[in-house]
């Protein structure tokens, strides 16, 4: 699996204790804030030494970076299904899925919060989560694009409109995701892109 960023310096990471500093900073987001995080914390609850966090992570917030990002890869699902309609679907269920755990939307507001008064964490944000996000749907979209059924519009564009709904209902809104989120949104990625009704398109006229 990617890292967000090499390791800093000193030996190899232990898989064990790296997974126990991911859980443990996940938990601890989620049950007492963002703000309340601390490095000792961390260590405390993972059961390692508070040099093993720093000796593998800058800040506590790529800590939680890291600890968000494996959630993604590990439960938003880019398998092959047979087609654009299907992979879409399922990346975004998956998707809708994750952030109705308790604590994720709360994480991720608190990196991008983070992100943007530290310019230097916001690039590691950037590349270690938004950037590996849209590198999975890119693989959705090529694949689509090899099979011949996807939508034809540039692949930024798709990531931009999937992504642009998912980080606004984040950040900007406390409305829960349903059924009927998933179908509108993957229906506005396939049969609309696929299938446009010329009348619809802007500049159209009707006489």
């Amino acid at each position: 699996m990617t890292e967000p960023h090499a390791p800093r310096r000193g030996r190899k990471r232990s898989e064990q204790s790296r997974l126990a500093i991911l859980t443990a900073t996940f938990e601890l987001t989620r049950d007492e804030g963002y703000r309340a995080l601390t490095v000792e914390g961390i260590a405390a609850r993972a059961g390692v030494g508070k040099q093993t966090v720093y000796r593998w992570w800058p800040t506590k917030a790529d800590v939680l970076l890291e600890a968000l990002a494996t959630k993604a890869e590990l439960h938003v699902s880019v398998a092959d299904r047979g087609s654009f309609r299907a992979d879409l679907e399922q990346f975004l269920r998956d998707s809708f899925a994750l952030l109705g755990v308790p604590g994720v939307a709360q994480a991720l507001r608190s990196l991008m919060a983070e992100a943007q008064v530290d310019s230097q964490f916001a690039s590691r944000f950037r590349e270690g989560f938004l950037d590996r996000r849209r590198a999975a749907l890119a693989e959705l979209l090529q694949r689509a694009r090899r099979r011949g059924d996807a939508p034809p519009v540039a692949d930024e564009l798709v990531a931009d409109v999937v992504f642009g709904v998912i980080w606004y209902r984040v950040l900007a809104t406390n409305r829960p995701w349903g059924e009927a989120d998933l179908v509108a949104l993957r229906d506005l990625l396939t049969s609309t892109f696929t299938n446009p009704d010329p009348s619809s398109r802007i500049g159209s006229t009707h006489v």
